[in-house]
């Protein structure tokens, strides 16, 4: 239900915690896994980013909204978020970049906000008992209600998400200047600002829904194919796996982010787990394995890949080629006789730092370089 007037509310975990504040945006109940963002600037492509999808995201930054919104941050055409969860959500808005109002945004998109949160507290709950189902609901609700309720909702294992994140329909993305080649981008939640920086090497983007099959990508003619980031369980996502090995059997060179680096890793055997409470933030230390750098990177994602030594478990094939050194976990993978490489991370940041662009260059090396003899 809908409310208009200014009401107390409540964020609710699974567990029974909850945490008091004032509803805005929307006023209307909100249910989804929450989990916690240490993005200090970079809201509105936090919201819009279609990896948060089913999710009720908590900002660290304790004040949001201060240099309100404009369409040129938005990396999908709404947000995706179910809840929003802020400590002070700015009611003055001094961006020169400004075209209007954080709140006035959350209300006509009808995102749900908890107000005046202990952001704190819950991300420190989080951190210590993992991501779990959550719900914002006025504080007329009894908790004991929502409880119920809350628990009667699926978790996020076993979810596909992707798939209803993804376009209808395919469209084009134009080649900035002269156009070198065509890429098509499986999208299971992609950013814009991927788009625009594969663009910007003078590759047309041709974006195709999640369910494309492999006859609809060679008719394209790819010179590669891109897998971009998404939301929900790897696991869940129908087909793309065997999707994703037969364009690697035909020849073409595949890069991926986030849910595709995922992908990628099970389609060729590996397996996949689901993190405590995941990855989310501009920055994450990654050691590039082959280099020896650490990059400083943005991440969104709360599922990974299982390793066995230098190799993805199950996938031989599939090199370790990051690691991400606070948990240790596998934050990139490359094939060793393909031309495929994916990371686990943003490299096109949006927001976060930029340390990871040249992945889009080398995706665009590997296209220009391939040799590889398609199978069959």
């Amino acid at each position: 239900m809908t409310l208009t007037q200014d009401l107390d509310g409540y964020l609710l975990v699974e567990d029974g915690r909850s945490w008091t504040g004032k509803l805005a945006g929307a006023r209307m109940e909100a249910a989804g896994e929450v989990v916690f963002t240490t993005n200090l600037t970079g809201y509105q492509e936090v919201l819009t980013d279609p990896s948060f999808a089913g999710q009720i995201v908590v900002m660290t930054a304790p004040m949001i909204g201060n240099y309100g919104v404009n369409p040129g941050d938005e990396q999908a055409g709404k947000p995706w978020v179910s809840g929003f969860v802020v400590r002070e959500l700015s009611r003055m808005t001094t961006g020169w970049r400004a075209r209007g109002s954080l709140e006035d945004y959350l209300v006509r998109h009808q995102i749900v906000v908890l107000d005046g949160a202990d952001t704190r507290a819950i991300t420190r709950h989080v951190r210590e008992w993992g991501a779990m189902r959550s719900m914002i609901v006025p504080s007329a609700v009894p908790e004991e209600d929502a409880l119920q309720r809350l628990l009667e909702s699926p978790g996020m294992e076993g979810l596909d998400l992707a798939s209803t994140v993804s376009t209808v329909k395919a469209y084009e993305v134009p080649a900035h200047g002269p156009e070198k080649g065509t890429v098509v981008c499986l999208d299971y939640g992609v950013k814009r600002r991927s788009l625009e920086l594969i663009a910007a090497e003078g590759y047309r983007v041709t974006v195709l829904p999640s369910t494309a099959d492999l006859a609809n990508i060679l008719q394209r003619s790819p010179d590669g194919v891109f897998v971009s980031n998404g939301p929900g369980d790897p696991a869940a996502v129908p087909a793309a796996a065997d999707v994703i090995r037969a364009v690697s059997d035909a020849g073409i060179p595949v890069f991926g982010i986030c849910l595709g680096c995922q992908l990628i890793a099970r389609a060729f055997g590996g397996r996949t787990f689901k993190l405590p409470y995941g990855h989310r933030g501009g920055n994450h230390p990654v050691r590039n394995l082959e280099t020896g750098a650490v990059e400083i990177t943005s991440q969104n994602h709360g599922f990974a890949i299982e390793a066995n030594g230098s190799s993805a478990a199950g996938a031989d094939d599939l090199r370790v080629t990051h690691l991400n050194l606070n948990d240790g976990t596998v934050e990139g993978l490359s094939h060793a006789a393909r031309p495929v490489f994916a990371v686990q991370y943003h490299p096109e940041a949006a927001p976060g730092p930029h340390d990871s662009r040249y992945l889009f260059r080398r995706f665009v090396d590997a296209m220009d370089a391939t040799s590889f003899v398609p199978t069959g």
